[in-house]
C-alpha cells in the first residue's frame, strides 16, 4: 500500500518520523521509499493488512477499542509535538481483534493554540454510537451504515432518556455539545481564533482526551442474543458430529493452507478457529450482535490476530458507500476469500430469507474459492422449525436432490461427509476453471 505525500504533508510525516510514535506497533509500520510521482513530494509504503472493515460492522468491544486507541495516540501525539488532527474510527483497522492505526497522514505538527479538530468528529463516530449501545441498547450498525458522517449531539441527545444524562459524560459531550453546535454553527473559524487569543493550552487537550477515554472506557454493553445464547447445546447433532464437522473443516484447510477464509454465518467461532489453525486471516461473520461481541472478547483476551469477527447480514450485506459508491467498498469487494465456510446456513438463508438456492450458490461461485458448505435436511427439526410458519409447498425446491443439481453443475466435489444420521451434509467442493 503506497500514499504518496505533498510538502506541507512531507514535513508532518518527518516530524512523525523522529518521534518516538514510529515504531509504535499501534500505528501500521511505513516506510518512505523512492519513486514519488511527478507533482508530489514524498513516497510513503504502508503494511498491507489481510481484509479491510468498516466501523458499521464492528461489535460494541471492538468499538471501544478502537475509540480508547485514537484516544491514547491522542495523547501520545501531543506530548511528542504533534496533533492527531482527525477523531474517526475509518483510520483503524484489524490484526484479527488488535486495532491499529493505519493513516499516518493524520498525524501533523502541533499547532500552539488550537484545539483539536477531530473532537467532534469523534463523538459523532465513536463516543455516540457506543453511548446509544450502552444506555439504549439499540444497534447503532444500521445508523452508521446510513450516514458516514456518524450520530449527530442534536439526535442523540433526543434519543436519550431523561435519566440518561445523569450518566457520566452525557451533560457535557452531548447535551451541551448539541446546544453550544447550534449557538456556534455558523462562527466556527471565530471561535478557533479565540481560543488561539485566550492562550488555548495543549494540556487541556490531553486532559479532555484523558476524560474523555474515562468515559468510553467505563461504557458497557451486557447484549443478549435470543436466537443463539444456547447454540452450542440446542444443536440438532451430537458431540461426535461436532467433531466430524471439526475434522472435516480442519482437513480442508490444511490442504489449502488458504491466506483468507471467510466463514459466514460464524455463530461462536468454533469452525473458525479451526480454519485458523492453517490460515493467515479469518474473516468470522454472523448477524447477531451479541453473539459476535462475545467472540470478540473471547478472541482479544486470547491475543488471536488471525481471527477479525464483524457484525453482517448475510441478506444484506454491507453495500458500496459514500462518493460515488467509492469511499467504503462493498463488502464482497473487498478481497476474494480462498476458501468460505457456510455451516450451518443455507437453510437459514433459503427458508428464511428466501433466497433461492440459483442465487445462493452463484454467490459462492462469485466468491472465486473453495467452499464447505453444509445441507440441512428439510425433515432435521432446525429445517422443520424454520418451515413452520411458512405455508405448505412454499419451499418445495428445498431438498436434496436439487441443491446437488445445482451444486454440481457449479462445483467440483471432492468429498463429503454425512451427519445426524444423513440429515445433514458437508461438501468440500472447488470452483471449476
Amino acid at each position: 500500500m503506497y500514499r504518496a505525500l505533498d510538502a506541507e504533508a512531507a514535513a508532518d510525516w518527518e516530524a512523525f518520523a523522529a518521534s518516538p510514535l514510529a515504531g509504535d506497533r499501534r500505528i501500521v509500520p511505513t516506510e518512505l521509499v523512492d519513486g514519488a510521482p511527478e507533482g508530489w513530494t514524498a513516497l510513503l509504503r504502508h503494511e498491507r493488512l489481510p481484509f479491510i472493515s468498516y466501523v458499521y460492522e464492528w461489535p460494541f468491544s471492538m468499538l471501544q477499542r478502537a475509540a480508547l486507541l485514537q484516544l491514547d495516540l491522542l495523547i501520545a501525539s501531543v506530548e511528542n509535538g504533534l496533533m492527531l488532527k482527525d477523531g474517526t474510527p475509518y483510520n483503524v483497522q484489524w490484526r484479527g481483534t488488535e486495532p491499529v492505526f493505519i493513516d499516518v497522514g493524520s498525524f501533523e505538527r502541533l499547532r500552539q493554540g488550537e484545539p483539536w479538530a477531530g473532537y467532534r468528529q469523534f463523538c459523532q463516530l465513536n463516543l455516540f454510537p457506543l453511548m446509544l449501545q450502552a444506555f439504549r441498547n439499540v444497534s447503532y450498525h444500521a445508523w452508521l451504515r446510513g450516514s458516514l458522517e456518524g450520530i449527530t449531539p442534536v439526535e442523540l441527545r433526543n434519543l436519550l432518556r431523561l435519566r440518561d444524562r445523569f450518566h457520566r459524560g452525557v451533560l457535557t459531550h452531548v447535551v451541551l455539545h448539541a446546544n453550544l453546535e447550534a449557538r456556534y454553527a455558523d462562527r466556527s473559524r471565530e471561535v478557533r481564533s479565540e481560543l488561539q487569543k485566550a492562550g488555548f493550552r495543549k494540556e487541556l487537550v490531553i486532559a479532555n482526551a484523558r476524560t474523555l477515554r474515562k468515559i468510553v472506557g467505563r461504557l458497557q454493553w451486557n447484549g443478549s442474543s435470543a436466537a443463539w445464547s444456547g447454540y452450542g447445546t440446542t444443536n440438532t447433532y451430537g458431540e461426535s458430529d461436532t467433531e466430524l464437522k471439526a475434522s472435516f473443516v480442519r482437513a480442508a484447510a490444511e490442504q489449502l493452507r488458504p491466506a483468507l477464509v471467510w466463514d459466514l454465518g460464524c455463530n461462536d467461532g468454533r469452525f473458525a478457529d479451526v480454519a485458523a489453525e492453517h490460515a493467515r486471516a479469518v474473516i468470522a461473520v454472523d448477524g447477531d450482535h451479541a453473539v459476535i461481541d462475545t467472540l470478540a472478547r473471547r478472541l482479544h483476551a486470547a491475543g488471536n490476530t488471525v481471527i477479525l469477527p464483524l457484525v453482517g447480514d448475510l441478506a444484506d450485506p454491507s453495500p458500496a458507500r459514500g462518493w460515488r459508491g467509492a469511499e467504503r467498498r462493498a463488502f464482497a469487494d473487498r478481497g476474494a476469500p480462498d476458501l468460505t465456510l457456510a455451516l450451518a446456513l443455507v437453510h437459514h438463508l433459503a427458508i428464511t430469507r428466501n433466497v433461492p438456492l440459483t442465487e445462493l450458490l452463484d454467490s459462492f461461485v462469485a466468491g472465486g474459492g473453495s467452499l464447505v458448505v453444509e445441507w440441512v435436511e428439510p425433515s432435521d427439526p432446525q429445517a422443520q422449525r424454520l418451515l413452520a410458519p411458512k405455508r405448505a409447498g412454499l419451499h418445495g425446491d428445498y431438498n436434496r436432490a436439487e441443491w446437488e443439481r445445482l451444486l454440481f453443475e457449479r462445483f467440483d466435489i471432492e468429498r463429503t461427509q454425512e451427519l445426524n444420521d444423513g440429515l445433514r451434509v458437508l461438501y468440500l467442493a472447488h470452483p471449476r476453471p
